[in-house]
């Protein structure tokens, strides 16, 4: 049976060479970085080497990046640690955030240490400037909590801008760029952003490794206590593995990054092209569709009311082709996409989130659409 994986933005297959630098530490590095004999040394020069590769992609300083167990780690960690530590009262974000994002504001705001504002959004999944400007002139120094890009939708937030009007009202803001990490690249002198969180298996590295930035005009205690790992910031001994695996995965992602791009571009494009031409009632969530202006990586699809509707993604399993009804993070769960909920309430039309990666190919496409169209004839 033909395989596809069109489930990228859930998690992405490890590069080969990427297992490769695993296996080498494996067998030649197993020192704990706290020790200070030769084996302990060799290890921890390891990590700060790649600490300081990332830090070079970012354009700031390695002190800025802490090494988390992922991306929902470092969420939490920049939204608890940072509320609390700032005696913040009010956050921002809004209802089309991850639940790495919503959860833990939510809790807070539940537990009666902040008063929980939703900024509006259009119906493509654009967050409003103007908005956001009004609930801070109303709420001095707020946290502000916005993704870059949404990872069932493709929608990208101007982060830029935000960060400006962050900045211009005192506010502390951290965006979500688990998504876009290592896809896009970033420079860190140029954006008033405070937190940014990413997840390496969401770029071709291992899961259960990422990173928080923290920029210099924040400071915070740990979320997790224990030891003076990562300059008393995350106690815990570091996981070697996983940190030489990050910095090769985003090494390799910024050595093509141009290249692998409009790769991608190529085949959402192809994609897209196929399904209106087959399917012409097919329509597209957010500004996914918008190649330019979306997240390259993500493709959400909305397609007609059949008696298949609710067995959509079973059919596509059974023909090899994994992808996703919305966040994998939710997978298990009846109540279905908040955020295709959020920006189309009372559509009842099935909407199936593909994701590619660079290891995807256009015949993939063609086939995947074949089915399609054999499911809505």
């Amino acid at each position: 049976m033909i395989k596809v994986f069109f489930d990228n933005a859930a998690t992405t297959p490890m590069a080969p060479e990427v297992i490769d630098v695993m296996t080498d530490i494996m067998k030649n590095h197993y020192g704990n970085p706290s020790s200070q004999h030769s084996f302990g040394r060799a290890t921890r020069s390891i990590i700060e080497t790649s600490r300081k590769k990332i830090a070079n992609f970012l354009n700031t300083s390695p002190g800025n990046i802490f090494f988390t167990s992922g991306g929902t780690e470092a969420d939490n960690m920049a939204i608890k640690c940072g509320i609390k530590d700032h005696n913040i009262t009010h956050a921002i974000t809004s209802k089309l955030s991850h639940h790495a994002v919503l959860h833990p504001l939510e809790e807070l705001e539940k537990s009666g240490v902040i008063k929980l504002s939703y900024v509006e959004v259009n119906e493509k999944g654009q967050v409003s400037l103007s908005n956001l400007k009004e609930l801070l002139e109303s709420h001095p120094r707020t946290f502000v909590s916005i993704l870059h890009a949404n990872n069932e939708i493709g929608t990208i937030q101007d982060i830029t801008a935000i960060g400006d009007i962050c900045k211009e009202h005192n506010a502390i803001f951290h965006s979500d760029t688990v998504q876009t990490m290592a896809h896009y690249s970033y420079d860190l002198q140029k954006i008033n952003v405070d937190f940014i969180a990413a997840s390496a298996h969401k770029f071709h590295g291992p899961k259960g490794i990422g990173f928080v930035y923290i920029s210099d005009n924040i400071k915070i205690s740990p979320l997790l206590s224990g030891g003076s790992q990562e300059r008393n910031m995350r106690a815990g001994t570091e996981n070697l593995i996983g940190i030489a695996a990050i910095s090769h995965a985003m090494e390799m992602a910024y050595e093509k990054m141009e290249e692998e791009t409009e790769y991608i571009k190529r085949i959402k494009s192809h994609m897209i092209a196929e399904l209106k031409k087959h399917i012409p009632q097919v329509k597209f969530n957010g500004m996914c569709d918008d190649i330019d202006n979306s997240l390259h990586t993500v493709l959400s699809c909305s397609f007609p009311e059949t008696p298949m509707a609710e067995m959509l993604l079973f059919n596509l399993d059974i023909k090899g082709i994994a992808c996703s009804g919305g966040s994998a993070c939710t997978s298990g769960s009846n109540k279905g996409s908040h955020v295709i909920q959020e920006i189309n309430p009372n559509s009842k039309r099935p909407s199936v989130r593909f994701s590619f990666s660079k290891y995807n190919t256009i015949e993939e496409v063609d086939y995947v659409v074949d089915v399609l169209k054999g499911l809505f004839s």
